[in-house]
């Protein structure tokens, strides 16, 4: 497995002005990542985002380092004011910039669930087909130029295993997977190991993420924490330090086949860099620990 690194993982540093993205590639190879990926573009001010893709790409050659993937939001339900079509139109724009950055690989969201004011059934099942149609018509259009695309366990509503895998068996296109965080499945409340093996065979792209844990039945932690769709509190960690079982997870997929990218994707409250640099460390030496 390659180790990489989200850029989502730099984003305070990003947004309070310490560092902008051109800086977050030269920090991911200094610290050792074998290759990155950009999640949410923060185009400078007089740039747009298809120049700033390329100047992004251009530094990644320039330092050796691979960007992989690239990751945007999406919402088949509600996006675009709740135009299908306009919504994949606009997805499909963002694999254009896909292409700019040279990436083999797009993770888009589903969806964060039906409006308020969405009348009729507002079950996953009643959403799958419209899920469906809007992933299998931005995939048809990425293939094309020779990317994948993926969804990932992402936003509550579309986040546990078992509505991926339907997810990604309604859409049934060869050239549509899976991005694998075996972090966010705590966010339904859903096991990581066992959530993680029920989804490898449709893996395409996989991210390495911790949580610090506490049960609802608790008193409220306060600031840094949210609640999992079950009501228990949940803390962004760095690897090995939470409660997500990383090993065994790393296990499943070792045993599954998975040989692609392991990025992780750092969302601690803990200073950015020393917690990155923790975490690099702590899955670098978990990965050894397979061989």
């Amino acid at each position: 497995m390659k180790i990489g690194v989200s850029s989502y993982s730099f984003i305070r540093l990003v947004t309070s002005g310490q560092m902008d993205q051109i800086a977050v590639i030269g920090k991911a190879k200094e610290i050792g990542f074998d290759v990155i990926e950009f999640s949410k573009i923060i185009v400078p001010e007089g740039k747009t985002l298809d120049g700033y893709a390329a100047e992004l790409r251009a530094e990644a050659d320039r330092l050796g380092i691979d960007i992989v993937n690239y990751t945007v939001g999406a919402d088949f339900l509600r996006g675009s004011n709740g135009n299908l079509q306009a919504e994949i139109e606009r997805v499909k724009g963002e694999v254009d910039i896909a292409a700019i950055l040279g990436v083999p690989g797009m993770r888009h969201d589903a969806t964060s669930g039906w409006p308020a004011d969405h009348i009729g059934p507002k079950s996953f099942d009643a959403a799958l087909p419209r899920l469906a149609e809007g992933c299998r018509a931005v995939t048809e259009y990425a293939a094309a130029k020779g990317i994948k695309t993926m969804v990932e366990n992402h936003g509550f509503f579309c986040q546990e295993s078992t509505r991926v895998e339907k997810l990604v068996t309604a859409v049934d296109h060869a050239n549509f997977g899976v991005l694998i965080d075996m972090g966010n499945f705590l966010c339904a409340d859903d096991e990581p190991a066992s959530a993680v093996g029920r989804l490898m065979p449709f893996a395409f792209h996989c991210h390495a993420k911790d949580f610090h844990v506490r049960s609802g039945n608790e008193v409220a932690p306060g600031r840094g924490w949210f609640q999992s769709r079950a009501g228990n509190y949940l803390r962004g960690a760095i690897i090995g330090h939470g409660n997500v079982p990383v090993l065994q997870c790393l296990k499943v997929m070792q045993r599954d086949g998975y040989d692609g990218v392991l990025s992780i994707e750092y969302e601690g409250i803990e200073d950015v860099l020393t917690g990155i640099e923790i975490g690099h460390e702590n899955l670098r030496r978990m990965v050894g620990m397979l061989s």
